[in-house]
């Protein structure tokens, strides 16, 4: 085969994968644990090692988790809304720092703000994988008894939080 012919055949081979990637919509990813308890994990806090964030922390009233981190760009892009649901203050946010750095970490939350009850510090990813994470950001909704309701992949804003959030939180009696 000629040498120059290689490249287009590729192209060809591999256009059907690249256009069906570009037209799946990231924030429809599948969790394993939709309608399942959470995946069990203990983690030190962010901001002091000493204490722990842990699945059990998350049981007794609907809550969000939140897996973020400082180098992600979509991370920076919902932190205004986070802020705005923490400050109205009708669901606790419990953040998991996934794979990132201590120190980048609590300036970020310094500088930018800090809507979480608590973060876990993931450092090196292990409960994020876990929960199935595939990047961050992603947000999960869980039910009073620690149940996965709803996985969000993406920067989460206030439009996808009135359209997937506000019924399932309703639906749990919130």
């Amino acid at each position: 085969m000629n040498r120059y012919l290689l490249p287009l055949v590729a192209v060809i081979v591999f256009l059907p994968f690249l256009v069906l990637g570009l037209r799946s919509d990231p924030s429809k990813l599948p969790s394993q644990y939709i309608g399942k308890a959470a995946p069990e994990f203990d983690l030190p806090t962010l901001r002091d090692n000493t204490r722990n964030l842990a699945s059990a922390d998350l049981t007794g009233q609907v809550s969000l988790v939140n897996v973020w981190a400082t180098w992600c760009v979509g991370c920076r892009a919902e932190h205004g809304f986070l802020m705005q649901l923490a400050q109205q203050g009708d669901i606790p946010i419990y953040g998991i720092n996934w794979r990132d750095n201590r120190p980048d970490a609590i300036q970020w939350l310094a500088q930018y703000g800090d809507p979480y009850v608590a973060s876990g510090f993931d450092e090196d990813g292990r409960v994020g994988i876990d929960w199935g994470v595939y990047g961050a950001p992603e947000t999960f909704l869980l039910s009073q008894e620690g149940e996965v309701v709803y996985r969000f992949t993406g920067p989460l804003s206030a439009s996808h939080w009135e359209r997937e959030f506000v019924p399932r939180i309703a639906e749990l009696g919130k």
